[in-house]
């Protein structure tokens, strides 16, 4: 199997090899069947990022809106976060559910997000810690099976992808993101599961909060946001929305994706967005009263506030997405091992992002871990955190989030 994987991996798999492979690996454990859940389940997939914690506002949103989300997420390795990990933050929730659960659940409240099981694809994980140790990760077409397998295998009806493309996600270069999205949705497209993918980008931080709970505080603020988070995390909710627009449309709640944005940014408005990540959390074993007043968790931790320095002069004119990730890394939000534990109060939190004023002592972001926490190296995140920055006398151009639209073999936003 290492030497069929190096040959995958230096000579490549053309369409139908990629979705034997993924057929493959998604037939050697159950395919879940979803036929009692009410509607039409749709889930979404992000290739994973730097602050990326939109499933953490996007499942209760399209929930309130009447389309079930079962999403099978992961954890975190390097300094990408894992959804799993931001979850368990919260204090008592599980995610390590019983199928039989995962689907009651889904009946009852149209949401569940829980840990890959046993009986998902456990070809996938078995071929995953073989292609970290052979250095084939780095493969698109094994990258797609790997995704697409563990997706097909939940029993949903339909797939959002989010794949992000820059310096702080996995795909670097906007050809290699664009050929995962079409590899992506193609395979889904074979499987009979409609698949729509959008590019992001993913070179500063997604919204101002990378690491556990710290991400899932910002999320929070996010569903209360009567303004749809037209604040301080508009970049954040910009995302959201446009996937649950998606969603919707292909979970039949919405005539298109555009009209399936206004019903996601009213379930925020309402409340009942909120309300429905509050059902989840408590059905979990969560203590949903911690999301009240999140910021009353924030501050048990031991804090540092970054500031800039004296030649800081104009405006933050760029943030490195990766030296973000690594600083929070520093702290223990995240794995250099799959075997590390992760501090679940480790993150940062930045004040100004590229476009905003800077002058000298400006507080540019605040570090976080556990007070006494053995993995936190607040001098190490400090010093990645300012490498992140840089500063520019004239205000720069920030480019839109939103890249381009994969859906039906072709791309574009319309």
């Amino acid at each position: 199997m290492s030497a069929w994987l190096m040959a995958a991996f230096l000579n490549g798999l053309d369409s139908a090899e990629t979705t034997a492979l993924t057929e493959a690996m998604l037939h050697s454990g159950d395919v879940l069947d979803l036929a009692g859940a009410p509607g039409t389940p749709v889930d979404k997939h992000s290739t994973g990022g730097v602050g990326d914690k939109v499933s953490l506002l996007l499942a209760p949103i399209v929930a309130a809106c009447g389309v079930p989300v079962p999403m099978i997420s992961g954890r975190g390795l390097g300094h990408t976060g894992g959804t799993l990990d931001k979850l368990e933050s919260i204090p008592g929730l599980r995610t390590d559910l019983s199928v039989e659960t995962y689907k009651r659940q889904l009946v009852t409240l149209g949401i569940v997000m829980i840990g890959q099981t046993d009986e998902i694809a456990p070809a996938d994980r078995t071929l995953y810690a073989l292609r970290d140790v052979t250095a084939t990760v780095e493969s698109i077409p094994l990258i797609a099976g790997s995704i697409m397998s563990k997706k097909l295998a939940e029993g949903i009806d339909a797939l959002v992808l989010d794949v992000k493309c820059g310096r702080g996600a996995f795909m670097k270069t906007e050809p290699d993101a664009r050929r995962l999205a079409e590899t992506l949705a193609e395979i889904g497209a074979e499987a009979g599961t409609p698949t729509v993918a959008l590019l992001t980008r993913m070179d500063a931080p997604l919204g101002r909060a990378a690491g556990n709970w710290p991400e899932v505080a910002e999320s929070v603020r996010g569903l209360q946001d009567a303004s749809d988070g037209a604040g301080s995390i508009a970049d954040v909710m910009d995302v959201t929305l446009a996937l649950a627009g998606e969603m919707l449309a292909l979970g039949g709640a919405a005539s298109d994706a555009g009209t399936g944005r206004e019903q996601a940014a009213e379930a925020v408005r309402s409340g009942e967005a909120f309300g429905k990540l509050l059902e989840m959390v408590e059905a979990q074993g969560g203590d949903p009263s911690v999301l009240d007043a999140p910021e009353a968790r924030t501050e048990q931790a031991a804090a540092r506030v970054v500031e800039a320095s004296a030649e800081a002069q104009g405006y933050a004119a760029d943030l490195d997405a990766l030296g973000v990730g690594r600083a929070a890394l520093a702290l223990g939000a995240g794995r250099r091992r799959m075997s590390d534990d992760v501090d679940p109060l480790a993150g940062v939190v930045v004040h100004r992002k590229p476009g905003e004023p800077v002058q000298p002592s400006t507080p540019l972001a605040t570090l976080y871990a556990t007070e006494g926490s053995p993995r936190a190296d607040f001098d190490e995140a400090e010093r990645r955190l300012l490498g992140a920055f840089s500063f520019a006398e004239e205000k720069p151009d920030v480019p839109p989030l939103l890249m381009d639209r994969y859906a039906g073999g072709a791309w574009g936003r319309g």
